[in-house]
């Protein structure tokens, strides 16, 4: 993409009405706009980053053997109330159609996806049955503050699983359990669970995840043992699951099982939460099964929840640094920021030109600066949108067939020829 046909809407300072730093790098970064309070336009650089971290997070249900589909973001009232839930509170947005019947804008999707299984699968042979969705939502926050990490329109993988049993179910909860790591792992992001309050959704096992950054919203405490569990390329869900951790809240010093030298402590933002529900909704809804010795049973289910948009704010409150974003290369926008600073320079242009032509063939996604700003201003716009690796054609280079090349999360600065670039950057691209 060559920015001069690009629409990247960058701020110099500070907005005031930003409160933690990846509202103030979204809004800098022309990432996202504020249309009302908690509800904001994703802009093309946001709307880049948020479908990479879709993007993963669908690769990774996809191997775990969950099924997407695609719920509507508009549910029938009657749907909740025949669950007994009723509906959220005050945060529900619920709505009259034109028939007087009531909808509710989707906060959650228990309901619906146990409405589609009640209706289409009667045995225990179509089972386990994982079913999710990336999909937005909405709930009225009394405060939405913070940008993306608490808005009321928001954007989140929701998957529900169906099982026959008890220990089937348990098995699928760890599967989803193991998968969430991986994609944590993928997304540059150090993540730790905690057994949590199963709240609105219900059940009675229940798993936050929050992920480790300087600027989180709770103080959390956990085994040290746990950083040295989730590098393992085969992760032991029981161990992990017997690891101690507990947020500010949960954590009674007097009472901590172990001892000062392993308790490590830091500050976390919540993005996924898993539940294991039971027959909560499948017995209330009737969303029964045929189990092998000839019986007529609810399906014990669970639900898994990611936040994709909040992911964004979380990543960067983990990556960042002065100068801006430090996108982890699995979902930055653009994976080489391609610099002319001599636009207009026909050496400079035909070598930029042909660079950029050899960068996309390669399979690189390249935003190309070819506007006439200075180079100071190029070098600020790249630092602070975060493109993994800046790569600088200036007329000295230019001749002498070599280019500058910058890794954004090191600041490490190399000269090398063009056909040393492109091999270098090839070599440095990881392994998803």
């Amino acid at each position: 993409m060559r920015l001069s046909r690009y629409f990247l809407p960058l701020i110099k300072e500070n907005p005031s009405e930003a409160q933690i730093v990846s509202h103030r790098l979204m809004l800098r970064a022309g990432m996202i706009r504020q249309l009302q309070a908690g509800i904001y336009n994703w802009l093309p650089l946001g709307y880049k980053v948020l479908t990479n971290i879709a993007n993963v997070v669908r690769e990774e249900m996809n191997r775990s053997g969950a099924v997407e589909l695609l719920m509507p973001t508009m549910q029938p009232a009657e749907l909740w109330e025949e669950s007994g839930r009723g509906d959220y509170g005050k945060e529900t947005l619920i709505v009259t159609d034109r028939h007087d019947r009531k909808m509710i804008y989707g906060p959650t999707n228990e309901e619906v996806i146990t409405d589609i299984f009640r209706k289409h699968v009667k045995s225990y042979k179509q089972l386990p049955m994982n079913l999710y969705h990336i999909q937005w939502k909405f709930r009225d926050e009394i405060r939405p503050r913070f940008g993306v990490m608490r808005g009321r329109e928001f954007l989140m993988k929701d998957a529900y699983s169906f099982c026959a049993d008890h220990e089937t179910a348990v098995k699928e909860y760890d599967n989803m359990y193991r998968t969430y790591f991986n994609i944590f792992r993928r997304l540059g992001l150090s993540a730790i669970p905690f057994r949590a309050d199963t709240g609105m959704i219900g059940g009675d096992l229940s798993h936050e995840f929050q992920v480790i950054a300087e600027t989180g919203e709770s103080q959390i405490y956990y085994d040290a043992a746990f950083e040295e569990e989730v590098r393992r390329d085969v992760l032991d869900i029981d161990k992990l699951k017997s690891l101690y951790s507990a947020a500010d809240e949960q954590h009674v010093p007097e009472s901590c099982p172990i001892p000062a030298e392993r308790l490590k402590t830091a500050r976390g933002i919540e993005v996924g939460h898993i539940f294991y529900l039971g027959d909560k909704y499948s017995k209330a809804m009737g969303a029964t099964i045929n189990n092998a010795a000839g019986e007529e049973l609810p399906a014990a289910m669970g639900c898994y929840g990611i936040g994709v948009s909040r992911l964004v704010g979380a990543i960067i409150e983990a990556c960042h640094d002065d100068a801006g974003i430090i996108w982890p290369y699995s979902v930055a926008p653009f994976h080489v920021g391609l610099m002319n600073l001599r636009s207009g320079d026909e050496a400079c242009d035909a070598m930029c030109d042909s660079l950029y032509a050899a960068l996309q063939q390669a399979g690189f996604e390249v935003l190309y600066d070819d506007t006439d700003q200075r180079g100071g201003a190029k070098f600020a716009s790249m630092d602070l949108i975060g493109v993994s690796w800046q790569m600088v054609v200036g007329p000295r280079g230019a001749q002498e067939g070599k280019v500058e090349l910058k890794c954004r999360k090191t600041g490490e600065k190399q000269e090398l020829s063009v056909e040393s670039a492109l091999a270098y950057l090839q070599s440095q691209r990881p392994v998803s």
